[in-house]
């Protein structure tokens, strides 16, 4: 059964932009690989952590919202682990509430966009 899922992730502050930008093709791919569908991504550039993590204070931050078989997410998330370049992850299964609300969040937004045009 195909459910959507949000995933934000951190990397480490060290990577260049060309390898922060090769991170997360990497996961971009490996879900339209497996036959899912990437519906948002946001990348929320360089962040404070709240706490430090491998001593490190800050870490690029990214989102992506997509949609694949609910057997998918176990292999992804020990693609996570395996990669150095990130620090934490999170995986969310959003249920119809939360996706409703992401489209919801999506579409005002495209309304203020065309507002400013």
């Amino acid at each position: 059964m195909v459910n959507q899922y949000e995933t934000v992730f951190i990397m480490t502050p060290v990577l260049s932009d060309e390898q922060m930008k090769e991170t997360v093709k990497k996961f971009r791919d490996f879900i339209t690989g497996k036959g899912g569908e990437i519906v948002l991504e946001d990348n929320w550039g360089m962040r404070k952590l709240a706490y430090p993590i491998q001593k490190k204070s800050t870490g690029f931050y990214h989102l992506m919202e997509f949609k694949v078989e609910g057997a998918v997410i176990q292999d992804y998330e020990v693609a996570f682990k395996r990669d150095e370049r990130v620090m934490r992850f999170l995986t969310v299964k959003l249920d119809k509430h939360s996706i409703a609300y992401n489209e919801k969040k999506r579409r005002l937004k495209k309304e203020q966009q065309t507002a400013k045009a």
